[in-house]
């Protein structure tokens, strides 16, 4: 882990350059990307697009969002992290620019959008394991928990803040107006990315290959059975949480209490992901990842209460309690993996966590409409949160989680040589 000058032990991670331009690049490309669905959905619509053909957009971008990850995390660990999400960024402002310009000059059509956008997914895709494994090298050891919280809240933040300017722009000014803004929020994340200074670990990379840097990648997480045992959890956690539930949510509300109040519903849950992310600061018991991993079950009861046509009082409730222990979770879990990963390896443990851990969400969306039908939704919602259940027990009496210890990170010999202070820029 990096260095630090001995004023700053107790100083805001904002104090940090480094750190303080990572965090507003990631922000300026949430935000954009909280407005992109919103206003790429009305585009196809007002083009005369059918719900099938914006599926078939918003699926090859996902398509090739997974399928870059893994490329994204050698690149991360082989070169410096920085200038891939620099690189990145440019390429998805690029992309967005360019949708935007078919959007507002009518000539937009199914094939180019869905083009586009597995470019932009690919860029994205290749983003995501190094904005991850950059964090470590912005900030003093002593600050990662801190960096993650605030990272991790600005992530939550701009998601929903740019899911309400996606809304607005899209009805006071066109889809195609949004999308310009999704473009400039890269543009300006793209010099901020390069602006990071530091001396990392992927400048030290050995010459190899890529199937040999994947492979090593690969043994580094299925060697680690706290890893992967939490990775498997969040699969089945994911498939239910973010993609059935997702998806059956908005039928029960239309059935039952309402849109409106499905709204607050989500949105209670975004709070508690952000009261959840700050909670972590303060919160540090030394098992934190066996209780962090364990506390995930309270994503149960907001599936059973869907599925039980529960008040919406107390959904907001259960929906809010499961926020908060993903969002303390995430910071723990980030935490984790920064302190107990070799640095030249991080990025791709960061790269199968993600492909492990969200591949399942389009299979839970697919799924979630036929079953329903076949066997009805609140059937549906009662197994797929006994499914959370049994995985998180299952996780949770994994040995290596058991026995995890927050304050045990890797030894000098684990980790790389000791970095110089120049991976970290006072201002």
């Amino acid at each position: 882990m990096n260095s630090s000058p001995a004023h700053f032990a107790h100083g805001s991670v904002f104090k940090l350059s480094a750190f303080r331009n990572l965090f507003f690049a990631r922000l300026l490309t949430v935000l954009g990307n909280g407005i992109a669905p919103i206003a790429l959905a009305f585009a196809v619509l007002d083009m005369g697009g059918s719900a099938a053909d914006l599926g078939i957009v918003v699926a090859v971008r996902s398509l090739f969002n997974v399928i870059f990850l893994l490329l994204g995390g050698v690149l991360a660990d082989r070169y410096s992290r920085s200038a891939v999400l620099f690189l990145s960024s440019l390429v998805a402002a690029l992309s967005q620019g360019a949708v935007a310009w078919l959007v507002l000059g009518g000539s937009a059509s199914i094939v180019s959008l869905a083009v586009l956008g597995a470019v932009n997914g690919a860029a994205a895709g290749m983003a995501l394991p190094a904005s991850s494994a950059l964090v470590p090298q912005t900030v003093p050891e002593n600050k990662l928990r801190e960096a993650n919280a605030y990272i991790q809240s600005g992530v939550y933040g701009g998601s929903i803040l740019g899911a309400s300017l996606g809304g607005l722009l899209t009805s006071a000014v066109g889809p195609g107006w949004g999308l310009v803004i999704d473009a400039l929020g890269f543009a300006i994340a793209a010099p901020l990315y390069q602006m990071i200074r530091t001396v990392g670990p992927s400048q030290l990379a050995a010459a190899s290959n890529i199937i040999d840097d994947l492979r090593e990648g690969w043994r580094e997480f299925i060697t680690r059975s706290w890893v992967w045992a939490v990775v498997v959890q969040f699969a089945i956690v994911n498939a239910a949480f973010s993609g059935v539930m997702m998806i059956l949510g908005p039928v029960v509300a239309d059935d039952t209490f309402g849109r409106a109040n499905w709204g607050i519903i989500v949105a209670a849950q975004s709070l508690g992901l952000m009261v959840g992310s700050f909670a972590a600061l303060r919160w540090r018991p030394k098992r934190d990842l066996w209780i962090g991993v364990l506390s995930i079950v309270f994503c149960a009861p907001p599936m059973a209460l869907l599925g039980l046509q529960a008040s919406p009082y107390s959904l907001m409730a259960a929906f809010f309690i499961a926020g908060l222990c993903f969002g303390v979770f995430g910071v723990v879990w980030s935490h984790a993996l920064q302190t107990h990963i070799p640095a030249h390896k991080l990025a791709r443990v960061y790269a199968y966590d993600a492909l492990g851990s969200f591949v399942t969400i389009p299979l839970g969306e697919l799924a979630a409409g036929p079953l329903a039908l076949k066997f009805g939704y609140q059937q549906v919602l009662l197994v797929s949160a006994a499914a959370v259940v049994v995985a998180t027990l299952l996780a949770s009496w994994t040995p290596s989680i058991r026995r995890f210890d927050s304050h045990a990170p890797l030894t000098p010999a684990q980790s790389l040589p000791a970095q110089s202070d120049k991976g970290i820029e006072l201002s």
